[in-house]
C-alpha cells in the first residue's frame, strides 16, 4: 500500500497545501493511523479512498489548531470562546456519525460508477488535475472527460439529496 499511493498522495497534497514538508508530514500521518487501523484488524476494502479521507481530515484538523491558536494570541481576554472553538459541534458524536454515513455513501455511489467515468472523476475531483490532463492520461477526447465527470457529479448530488432528504419515518412523526 504505502509504495502504490504514497507519490501520488504527496503529490495531491503539495498541490493542495502547496508545501511539500508540511505534504510529506500528513501523508506519514495518514499512513499512521491508516496502518494503525489495519493492525486492530479491521478490513480496509479502499485503502486508496481511506489515505485520500484520512489525509483530508488531518489537513482540516490542523488548519483548525493553527485557527485556535491565531484566536488565541489575538484575543486573551477573550477566554470564554476558548471552549467554543475548541468543542465544536463537528465533534459531537451524532454529527460525526452522520458525517461518517455521508462519505461511506458518497464512497459507494463513487465505486459504483463505471469504470472510465470513474477514473476522470477521481483524477479530476481528487487529484485535482484539469479536464485537459485527465483526457490525456485516459488517451480520450476532453469532452468524453467532460461526459464522464457530468455523469459523475449528477450521481453524487443524487447522493446528497437522498441523505438530506428525511427519511418516511421522520416525515410521518412530524405529522
Amino acid at each position: 500500500m504505502v509504495a502504490r499511493y504514497y507519490r501520488e498522495l504527496l503529490n495531491h497534497l503539495t498541490r493542495t497545501i502547496k508545501d511539500r514538508d508540511s505534504a510529506a508530514d500528513i501523508v506519514q500521518e495518514t499512513y499512521a493511523r491508516v496502518l494503525a487501523l489495519q493492525q486492530s484488524g479491521q478490513a480496509v476494502l479502499q485503502p486508496r479512498a481511506l489515505l485520500y479521507h484520512t489525509a483530508r481530515n488531518i489537513v482540516i484538523d490542523r488548519h483548525r489548531r493553527s485557527e485556535v491558536r491565531g484566536e488565541i494570541v489575538q484575543s486573551d481576554d477573550e477566554s470564554e470562546n476558548l471552549d467554543m472553538l475548541i468543542a465544536s459541534s463537528a465533534c459531537e458524536p451524532e454529527t460525526a456519525m452522520a458525517s461518517s454515513q455521508a462519505v461511506e455513501a458518497m464512497l459507494s455511489t463513487i465505486d459504483r460508477l463505471p469504470v472510465r467515468c470513474r477514473e476522470a472523476f477521481i483524477l479530476h475531483r481528487f487529484d485535482g488535475l484539469p479536464h485537459a490532463e485527465v483526457a490525456e492520461r485516459m488517451g480520450i477526447s476532453r469532452k468524453m472527460v467532460e461526459q464522464h465527470i457530468k455523469l459523475a457529479m449528477d450521481a453524487c448530488r443524487r447522493c446528497k439529496a437522498e441523505l438530506d432528504a428525511p427519511s418516511s419515518v421522520e416525515r410521518q412523526t412530524r405529522k
